[in-house]
C-alpha cells in the first residue's frame, strides 16, 4: 500500500493519518531507521496521548502492510504486471519487473481512490499540514532504535512536492518510477513503458473494491474525530 492508501480511512484523525506514511518516509530519506512492531508497542505507552496517535498510525501501516502483500487479489495484480514488463526484459538478471510489478500496483491503487473520491487527495495534504513535522521525528526518535535529523525537513518537501497528483498522468507517473528506480539504483524506464502504465490502470481500477476490502476499517470502529 501506497500513502493514501494508508490514510485515507483516517483523515478526521491528523495525527493517525500522517502517523501511517512514518515507514514509508523513512525509507526515502533515512533507510537505516525502521519502526519494529515489537519495540513500538513497549515505547508507545510511555508517550503523551498526542504522540500516540501518531505512533498508532506507523504500527497501522505495518498491520496494513502484512496483510494486504499476502492477500490473493495483490499477489495476483503484482504477478500480472510483472510478466508485463518481464515480456520486455528479456534479461534473467533484470530485478526491475519483480519491483515495478509490486509498486506499481500500490501507486494506482491510490490514484483511484482519489479519483473516486473527488476532493480527497486535497484533505489528504490538508491533514498532514495540521501535524508539525518535528513533531513526527520526535515521535519517530523515541520508537526506533536509531535516531534522524533529516525526517522533519523531508516530510515538509514531500507535503509540498504533492507528488500522489501525478499518478493520475502516464507520463507524470513514469517520471516518479523512473525517479524511484534510481533511487534504488535500478536503470530507468523508456517512454515505450507507457502502454504498461495505462494497462495497470485499467487493472487496478477493476480490483480496486478487493484491494480495499483487505484493510477496510468500519466507519463505526474508525477513531473519533479529533479536535
Amino acid at each position: 500500500m501506497n500513502y493514501l492508501s494508508h490514510a485515507y480511512q483516517y483523515l478526521e484523525t491528523p495525527r493517525l493519518a500522517a502517523g501511517t506514511a512514518i515507514p514509508d518516509w523513512l525509507s526515502v530519506v533515512d533507510r537505516r531507521v525502521r519502526v519494529r512492531s515489537r519495540r513500538a508497542e513497549k515505547v508507545i505507552d510511555y508517550l503523551v496521548p498526542q504522540e500516540q496517535e501518531i505512533a498508532r498510525g506507523a504500527l497501522q501501516h505495518l498491520q496494513d502492510d502484512q496483510l494486504f502483500h499476502t492477500c490473493p487479489v495483490f499477489m495476483r495484480l503484482e504477478a500480472r504486471v510483472a510478466s508485463w514488463f518481464r515480456s520486455t526484459m528479456p534479461d534473467r538478471g533484470d530485478h526491475r519487473p519483480g519491483f515495478l510489478g509490486h509498486i506499481l500496483v500500490e501507486l494506482l491503487l491510490d490514484d483511484v481512490i482519489a479519483e473516486r473520491t473527488p476532493g480527497l487527495l486535497d484533505a489528504y495534504y490538508d491533514a498532514l499540514r495540521r501535524v508539525r513535522p518535528d513533531e513526527i521525528q520526535r515521535v519517530v526518535n523515541q520508537l526506533c532504535l536509531r535516531t534522524t535529523t533529516r525526517l522533519a525537513e523531508f516530510i515538509e518537501k514531500f507535503i509540498e512536492a504533492r507528488v500522489i497528483y501525478d499518478y493520475s498522468d502516464d507520463h507524470r507517473l513514469l517520471l516518479r518510477l523512473n525517479q524511484v528506480l534510481l533511487r534504488v539504483r535500478l536503470q530507468r524506464l523508456g517512454d515505450d513503458s507507457i502502454k504498461i502504465l495505462s494497462r495497470t490502470r485499467e487493472l487496478v481500477r477493476e480490483f480496486a473494491a478487493d484491494l480495499l476490502a483487505v484493510t477496510q476499517v468500519p466507519a463505526d470502529q474508525r477513531p473519533a474525530v479529533e479536535t
